[in-house]
Parts: structure tokens; C-alpha cells; sequence
């Protein structure tokens, strides 16, 4: 782990105040540490992102990673397609985020860094657009506008590739899928007050949606195939394919 990419450490002192949880320069910092040990399976989730540019990313096209972080999908986009003649647009509306995003970047990657606002970025002539644990950040009424304009901006064959955390409608399988993530989280080495304390951080700006909600709402906007090609307890990714 690099000095930049320490380990996180943020929730693991009390906390008079819980503040709302911010992708700020504290977060951006342990970001890599963090989201790898909160999320069950994510260094294959981000492999399978490539695998999905292999297959559907076209020349001549754009490939969009909204909410892209610390950039690591879209570079391993780039990886997976230096043969193929393509644009890959990364935004983040986090200021931190994308400045590592710029200062990390090699010669000859194919990634325009922005920061931006997802939800005003122009989509158009899209083999494929990551959304990859971004939606469930919106607020639940602008979900289906953003999700609009992906879908008028995907190329025909195009592929949106959304990864969430999702709640449950069963209550029984909303509780027992609960005690496993929390188990997960101890075993990478969280404590229980780091556990509560973040959780109370993300309460009001993470907010899922059922997986039948995703499913329904991808089936509305007109996707021909949507598969769920993964889960991890409460994660799960999609593939919609627009024909």
C-alpha cells in the first residue's frame, strides 16, 4: 500500500458528532482500503468490468464511468481495450477523487478525468456505461432521469453495467443478509464501533433499492437483457444490454 492509499482509519475513533458521510481529500485518501473491505468481492467486480469491455466495447465509441472514485474500473477498461480505438470518459463530482484520478494516470491511457456532476453529463454514442456503486448516491427521484439518459445514449448492443448495494422486500432475508455483511465487515478488520459509526455516516446518503425495484425499473426503460451476474450478500451487479 503506497503512502497515498493508506489504510482506513476513519470511523476508528468515537465520534462526538456523526457527520454525513463526504467523498472528501480524509476519504479519497483510504478510499482503495475502504471500499475493498467493505465490499464482498470487489476486486471481481472490477475484473468482470473489463471482462464486459472485451466483449462489448465497439470502435469509434465512448465508454462513460460515472461516479468513477479513484478510477480503477476505468482503468482497467483501458487495459482491456488498447486495441480498440475508443473514448473513455471518467467523472466524479469529487474534487479529491479526481485529482488522484489525474495524478496517478500513465502515458498513453485513453481516459478523459472530469469533474463533474453525473447527472449533467451528455451521453451519446455509448458502447457502455459503468455505473458501479454510484445510483444508490442520487436521491431516489433522480434515479430514473439519470438511468433515461444512459439508455438514449447507448449505442444499439450497448451494455450498462450497474452494481448497488440493495435492501431487501422479505424482512427475513433483509436480517440475515444483514448479520452476514456485518460478520464480513469484522472479518477485513473493522470494529464494531467503526461498523456503527459509518453506517450512521452513510444512513441518509446511501440509500438502496430492492433488487426487484432495479430489475422493474431496467425492464421500463426498454433494456432487452438485464442479468445479475453477481452477488456478494447485499451487492449485486446487473447487465443491461440495449439491443
Amino acid at each position: 500500500m503506497s503512502d497515498d492509499d493508506q489504510r482506513d482509519r476513519v470511523f476508528s475513533r468515537r465520534l462526538s458528532e456523526v457527520k454525513a458521510f463526504e467523498f472528501n481529500e480524509t476519504v479519497a485518501g483510504v478510499f482503495k482500503d475502504m471500499i475493498a473491505r467493505s465490499v464482498p468481492g470487489y476486486s471481481l467486480l472490477l475484473r468482470m468490468i473489463g471482462l464486459y469491455a472485451d466483449i462489448f466495447v465497439t470502435p469509434g465509441s465512448r465508454v462513460f464511468d460515472l461516479g468513477c472514485s479513484l478510477g480503477e474500473a476505468s482503468l482497467l477498461i483501458a487495459e482491456q481495450t488498447r486495441g480498440v480505438d475508443c473514448r473513455i470518459v471518467a467523472v466524479d463530482n469529487s474534487a479529491a477523487m479526481i485529482e488522484k484520478c489525474r495524478r496517478h494516470q500513465t502515458p498513453g491511457h485513453r481516459i478523459e478525468w472530469r469533474c463533474e456532476d453525473i447527472r449533467r453529463v451528455p451521453i451519446d454514442g455509448a458502447s457502455m456505461v459503468v455505473l458501479n456503486l454510484t445510483l444508490q448516491f442520487l436521491q431516489p427521484e433522480e434515479r430514473q432521469g439519470l438511468l433515461e439518459n444512459i439508455y438514449r445514449g447507448l449505442n444499439p448492443g450497448g451494455v450498462l453495467v450497474l452494481s448497488e448495494k440493495v435492501a431487501f422486500e422479505d424482512e427475513a432475508e433483509s436480517v440475515r443478509m444483514m448479520q452476514l455483511y456485518q460478520g464480513f465487515k469484522k472479518t477485513m478488520g473493522y470494529s464494531d464501533l467503526e461498523i456503527s459509526q459509518k453506517r450512521n455516516a452513510l444512513e441518509k446518503v446511501l440509500i438502496p433499492d430492492s433488487e426487484q425495484q432495479h430489475y422493474r425499473r431496467l425492464q421500463q426503460l426498454g433494456f432487452d437483457e438485464i442479468y445479475q451476474c453477481f452477488r456478494g450478500f447485499n451487492f449485486v451487479s446487473f447487465l443491461a444490454i440495449k439491443a
